[in-house]
């Protein structure tokens, strides 16, 4: 496979958050039951990676910058060089787990939120982080919108204690709260679009150009409960996974959705083949889009990870299950590196998050093979 990383020998590293390391490829791993794949075997690892789960992953929409939030209270921002090597750039710490981080467009600022119900903004100009934000539970998602017809980005959080709330930087008051049916699990936004997942499998869907209102609160096409939502480039629907190992494409309008709406088993295995199979059933933990093609990776509790084409709804490349669960992902902003966690899920209770679990990320150089979408089939 060609690659955009070069050769994939080891490389030294200073790196701003500790010592030394080395990013070091896939083919000689030493995380226990992580396992290892030829075709991934020019993967490389982040050097100084974080020393608890990792709960998400953003790239810089204007440089390979990749910021990483975990377990272990912190943001770490890395700087990507373009033989894959990588070093730390920032860090910056919450007072607790931090859950969800998101870059701004002009790529100078990341908003960040965890659970001791704070929302941070890192400057990347003046080295500052600040608390811009307050709920009274968990901070579940954050996200840069473009709210209302100001031109000026604000930053929605939304929260376990059942709010959706907006801030405009230059305030320390919330713009507007939204009072959301239940807790949030999950939230994304494409242009003037929101969409937030709740408990109860409710998805809320929000036209950023009035955004103190809910615009539609329709049901999750999921039978079980809302892991990851990913919006469309297109702003007109948006990509569910669930804990029952299935992704559901959905639209906002139901002309849309009653044309082109559907769902899909993916992450989940056969234990005994046959009309009668029983299936292990993984939680689709990371959904996420690449910015040229609008095509979709999912990833999930099994180790896997995929690529689709929701428009041919065709699968276009799937790898097996590297040993770890997956929680997180995310495309860089030409979509020519995929970025993925192996880390623990908390999927199974913390008696599983043994001392040995790993908690690495890789950047895989992505191929149009496996993002490309199809040509249509000629009938």
């Amino acid at each position: 496979m060609s690659s955009l990383f070069g050769s994939a020998n080891t490389a030294s590293n200073s790196s701003l958050f500790g010592s030394s390391s080395t990013t070091t490829p896939a083919t000689s791993s030493s995380f226990g039951n992580v396992q290892v794949q030829p075709e991934l075997s020019g993967d490389r690892e982040l050097s100084s990676p974080p020393e608890d789960s990792i709960s998400d992953l953003s790239f810089s929409p204007q440089a390979e910058f990749l910021a990483v939030s975990s377990w272990d209270k912190k943001v770490r921002i890395y700087e990507l060089a373009p033989n894959g090597d990588s070093q730390g750039k920032a860090l910056y710490e919450h007072q607790g787990p931090v859950l969800s981080v998101h870059w701004s467009k002009d790529g100078t600022k990341v908003v960040s939120g965890g659970s001791d119900k704070a929302g941070r903004l890192y400057d990347l100009q003046s080295g500052q982080s600040q608390q811009i934000a307050a709920h009274d539970a968990t901070i579940r998602s954050v996200r840069f919108v473009d709210a209302g017809n100001s031109g000026q980005q604000m930053v929605a959080t939304a929260s376990w204690d059942k709010t959706l709330k907006y801030w405009d930087l230059r305030s320390p008051q919330a713009v507007s709260t939204v009072q959301l049916p239940e807790r949030t699990y999950a939230m994304d936004t494409q242009q003037k679009l929101l969409v937030v997942g709740t408990a109860e499998r409710h998805i809320c869907v929000f036209d950023l150009n009035n955004p103190g209102v809910i615009f539609k609160t329709i049901p999750s096409q999921l039978k079980m409960q809302t892991r990851a939502i990913t919006c469309y480039l297109s702003a007109n629907g948006f990509a569910v996974g669930s804990i029952e190992g299935r992704c559901a494409f959905q639209y906002v309008e139901d002309r849309d959705q009653q044309k082109s709406g559907f769902s899909f088993k993916c992450h989940r295995d056969n234990v005994t083949p046959g009309p009668r199979s029983e299936a292990n059933v993984y939680s689709v933990n990371a959904i996420s889009i690449h910015p040229q093609y609008g095509t979709f990776s999912t990833a999930g509790s099994d180790g896997m990870f995929h690529f689709w084409d929701k428009d041919s709804k065709h699968r276009l490349k799937g790898y097996n299950s590297l040993g770890a669960s997956i929680p997180c992902t995310a495309f860089n902003r030409n979509g020519t590196i995929f970025a993925y966690a192996l880390s623990y899920d908390w999927s199974k209770g913390y008696q599983f998050n043994t001392p040995n679990y790993p908690n690495v990320v890789r950047l895989h150089a992505t191929t149009d093979e496996e993002v490309k979408p199809r040509p249509p089939k000629k009938r």
